[in-house]
């Protein structure tokens, strides 16, 4: 095990830097695995949230290989997905989750999000119909270049927000993000709309772990962790969080 290089506590989120992606990746994973089987050692399954991006491979590597996880008890969600993409593109989060974490450790359930096999306003209500059923124990997410969690671009980002699932336009820098990142070859092929868990619906659940690494996000986690906790930055409210840990690494947080 990996330990960090450097740790502070901002308002309530516990910040933890690791020399290099890897590092963090691991160290992320097995928290979240001691998590896991914490929990289960007081109910009989749990829910947990994960995200679909790059930004999660080091992590997901690791988790998958951690071996005495009951993931037969674990009811699983993701936290969006694009509207307007085919159902077999590469690209759409679920066939992500489902080829680097789902179809690896076979969760008891794993409940997709599939805004193109129905109606996507239909789908919001189906998705939160399985979310109220009970409560989020993790979440495991990232954070986007312009600050977002999940979808919630800093123009549709609501700290109070009614629903627990929405339909969302995605900003440009969340767009060019996509491209950034190598899951497209141009903006014009990059979805204009997407599902998301609203901030309330990832901010319900008992633990938050969130893993962000790379020099394109260093402004992000600085507003993160030293800006105001606002929209313009909604990745500033997992400082209100009693049970967040953000990992990083020295290219997002460089340190002396």
């Amino acid at each position: 095990m990996y330990k960090h290089v450097y740790t502070e506590k901002i308002d309530q989120l516990q910040l933890q830097v690791y020399s290099t992606r890897e590092q963090m990746g691991i160290a992320a994973a097995y928290d979240v695995a001691a998590s896991i089987k914490d929990l289960l050692q007081k109910k009989d399954k749990i829910r947990m949230v994960f995200a679909a991006a790059p930004s999660q491979s080091e992590f997901l590597n690791t988790l998958i290989k951690i071996k005495d996880i009951p993931w037969e008890k674990v009811e699983a969600f993701h936290m969006d997905e694009y509207i307007g993409l085919d159902l077999e593109a590469p690209q759409r989060f679920s066939g992500f989750l489902r080829r680097y974490l789902f179809d690896i450790v076979k969760p008891g359930k794993v409940h997709l999000i599939m805004p193109d096999k129905a109606d996507p306003d239909k789908e919001c209500e189906r998705y939160t119909k399985l979310l109220e059923e009970q409560g989020i124990d993790i979440v495991c997410l990232g954070i986007g270049e312009n600050g977002h969690i999940a979808f919630n671009d800093p123009p549709v980002a609501d700290f109070n927000d009614p629903k627990k699932v929405k339909i969302v336009e995605l900003d440009q820098m969340c767009r060019q993000q996509q491209v950034n990142d190598g899951c497209f070859s141009s903006l014009d092929e990059v979805p204009s709309h997407a599902v998301t868990l609203t901030i309330p619906a990832l901010l319900s659940a008992e633990y938050l772990f969130s893993m962000v690494p790379g020099i394109n996000k260093k402004e992000a986690v600085h507003n993160t962790l030293r800006g105001t906790v606002t929209t313009g930055c909604p990745a500033s409210i997992l400082r209100t969080h009693s049970n967040c840990t953000l990992y990083v690494d020295k290219d997002s947080f460089p340190i002396e």
